[in-house]
This record gives C-alpha cells, sequence and structure tokens, in this order.
C-alpha cells in the first residue's frame, strides 16, 4: 500500500511539474523569444559546454566508485586456480577502462569541436581506408587475445583426468531451496542416483541397491580438506540452480536431468583465511556497523544482531523461486586430518535408511504392535542380492 502511494504522489507531482512549465510557456507570450525550434549558435555552445560537463561527471563518478568501494572485492583466492582466473579479471579490466577513458575523451571532444555554427557546412568523407582498418585491426587482436587467454584459463581449470588425477568425489544436490551433500566414500565413485528412488530419508534418490552407493555419505554441511583437489558432480531436483563458491572463484549450472561438474582445490583452511590481514579488517567493520544496527533494535526493544564471523559459502547464482536468495550452505575447509576425522564421525546413507527403517520397540505393558519387520528392508541385504545376481 506504500508503495502504491508513494507512486501516486511521484505521477501527481510529474503532472504538476508539466502544467507548471505550460504557465511558464504562458507568461512568455509577447517576449522577444525564439520559438523557431532551430538551435542557434548559443544553443549549440552550451549543449558542447555539457558534453565537457558529462564527461568530467564520467570520470569523476568512476574515481568516486573505485575509492569508495573498490575494498568490497573478494580480494585473495581460495583455491589453487583462483589467481589464474583473477588475473584473467585484472586484465579485462585494465583494458575496459583504457578504452572507456580514451574513447569517451574523443567522443565528448569531438561533439564540442564539430558542434553546430551558423554559415558552417559539414564535410562529408565517404571513407576512410586507414582509419577503418586501425579502429577494425586493434579491437580484433585485443579481443583474440582475451578470448585466447580465456580458452587457455578455461581448459587448464575444468580439464579433469579422472582415472590419472587423484581426486575426491562430491556430488552436490540442488533443490529449492537447499543444498546437500554426498561423498563418494573411500571408493571415490558415487552410488548411481534417480528421483525415482527418492523416499524416506533417501532425499537424493540414491540406488541404495549399487556396490558403490553402499560407502556414500549424505551431509548438509559441506567439508574439504585443503590441498586436495575435489570434483564436485551437480545435480537438480527441481529447476535451474547455480552453485557458485565466490571465494574459490567457482560456479557452474546445475541442470534437472543431467550432471555437471566442476574441480578445484582448495589452499586455505577457513580458520587461516580468517586470520588474514584483509579479512580480519573487513570482519571488523562488518561488525561495526551491525553493532550500530543493533542499538536500534535494542531501542525498539528488539533482539540484536549476533556477530558476524567468516565462513566460505556455496550459493545458487540462479534466480530459482521465492527464497532463491536464502539458498545457501556453509563450506568449511580443514586440514586433511581434521576432514577425516569428521567425515569419519558420519554415518552412511545405508546406515541412516537402515535407522529410519527399523520398527521402534513397544513400551512396557502396551498391547504388541504388529510385526513390521517384514516390511523394512536391509538396504545393505537388498545391495548384496543384487551385486549377487549381477
Amino acid at each position: 500500500m506504500t508503495s502504491l502511494l508513494v507512486i501516486i504522489v511521484l505521477v501527481l507531482l510529474a503532472v504538476a511539474l508539466w502544467q507548471l512549465t505550460k504557465i511558464f510557456d504562458l507568461t512568455q507570450v509577447g517576449a522577444n523569444s525564439n520559438n523557431s525550434q532551430v538551435a542557434n549558435d548559443k544553443d549549440n555552445n552550451i549543449q558542447g559546454y555539457l558534453m565537457f560537463a558529462m564527461l568530467g561527471f564520467i570520470y569523476v563518478l568512476t574515481i568516486y566508485s573505485l575509492l569508495k568501494w573498490g575494498h568490497l572485492v573478494l580480494h585473495t583466492p581460495a583455491s589453487a586456480h583462483g589467481g589464474l582466473v583473477d588475473n584473467l579479471m585484472n586484465i579485462t579490466w585494465v583494458l575496459i577502462f583504457i578504452v572507456q577513458t580514451i574513447t569517451q575523451a574523443l567522443l565528448h571532444y569531438f561533439a564540442f569541436k564539430y558542434r553546430g555554427k551558423q554559415d558552417q557546412k559539414a564535410l562529408y568523407f565517404a571513407d576512410n581506408d586507414k582509419l577503418e582498418f586501425i579502429w577494425s585491426v586493434i579491437p580484433a587482436v585485443v579481443l583474440a587475445g582475451l578470448i585466447l587467454y580465456g580458452l587457455y584459463a578455461w581448459t587448464n581449470i575444468m580439464f579433469v583426468n579422472e582415472k590419472e588425477e587423484k581426486v575426491m568425489v562430491v556430488e552436490l544436490y540442488a533443490q529449492q531451496f537447499k543444498w546437500t551433500a554426498r561423498y563418494s566414500g573411500e571408493d571415490d565413485v558415487l552410488g548411481k542416483a534417480n528421483v525415482r528412488y527418492i523416499e524416506g530419508v533417501n532425499t537424493l534418490g540414491v540406488d541404495l541397491a549399487d556396490p558403490n552407493a553402499q560407502d556414500d555419505k549424505v551431509v548438509s554441511e559441506l567439508h574439504l580438506p585443503k590441498g586436495v583437489k575435489v570434483l564436485f558432480k551437480m545435480r537438480s531436483q527441481d529447476v535451474l540452480h547455480s552453485a557458485y563458491f565466490p571465494h574459490f572463484r567457482a560456479q557452474m549450472n546445475c541442470v534437472p536431468g543431467m550432471v555437471t561438474q566442476f574441480a578445484f582445490e582448495p589452499i586455505y583452511t577457513t580458520e587461516e583465511m580468517r586470520n588474514m590481514d584483509f579479512m580480519q579488517e573487513k570482519v571488523a567493520h562488518i561488525n561495526e556497523i551491525r553493532a550500530k544496527k543493533s542499538q536500534d533494535l535494542i531501542a525498539k526493544g528488539e533482539s540484536p544482531l549476533d556477530p558476524y564471523t567468516f565462513d566460505y559459502l556455496l550459493l545458487c547464482n540462479k534466480i530459482c523461486g521465492s527464497s532463491h536468495y536464502n539458498m545457501q550452505m556453509k563450506v568449511v575447509v580443514d586440514t586433511p586430518e581434521d576432514f577425516k576425522k569428521w567425515l569419519a564421525e558420519k554415518p552412511t546413507l545405508i546406515e541412516e535408511v537402515k535407522a529410519a527403517n527399523a520398527a521402534p520397540a513397544p513400551a512396557e505393558g502396551a498391547p504388541a504392535a504388529a510385526d513390521t519387520t517384514a516390511k523394512a528392508k536391509d538396504t545393505t541385504a537388498v545391495a548384496k542380492t543384487a551385486v549377487a545376481a549381477k
């Protein structure tokens, strides 16, 4: 309702200003004014100087933006390939700024220099082969260099030889509006999965009869070992999502009906990233803002905000629905020893399914419940039977 009122007020204000301009025109009747609608030298001079003013505005705004918000960049990458991505991005930014500075200066300068003047006629050139060659070849060479460098970077990042490289395989499962991870276990092979197998705690549709699925583990918080290359296999249950690891410079779409993949090697643990000077400064600045906001909340009788602590995050970078903004998963980078300890404490999916299917013991003195053990499936037995049948 408030938005509607604001829109109505703005519309009425625009109408009032339009009417005021009409009244001003009426007051000029009989005055010595030029109503020919044809620009004279004075008009052209004004427009020419305004072009220079616009050029200055663009440069001032650009410099101000860099000084004001330049510190908000992600800074140090947390993956082995992150430096390559940042280098490509920095080269692109430098080229963009150089080209923007030169072209904008020439555009506004020529707009002023060749502004309209009374009794001046424009000189028409049909073509200029030399100029056309220069402004065609230079952009072509620069773009070709960027594309070739980009292809080189993309190939180095995306190519993973699973047969020769030692990689840890992890599945990322996307659904509105959460992420779930599945570890492949000691065999480094994920069990087969299909949406038709989704039932109960088996929310990822893992084929429990597949031998490779017997050691798979499903978690809601992603842990990664430092210095180990991780190959992510990505699926989506419903709509198009995008797995985005901003600090690791990694992103890949999760497409329903197919498996996509991306691999990277973490090079800083969560604790190491928290202890970096730039991160401590950024966290302190965020907590200053949160502290001021908390004072306002306390004054209103509301709960204050908790202090911010840095964590790596997995985000969805596709607008996938009403709660897209909140689709994220905490990512923790551990030392290899801590990671092995953490993973060893997690139950396998098979164990979780068996626990869910186990019938609860009847309370003492209560009537005996119907025997449901025949209906509960022993998934381990199912898997062994399936292997034997093959």
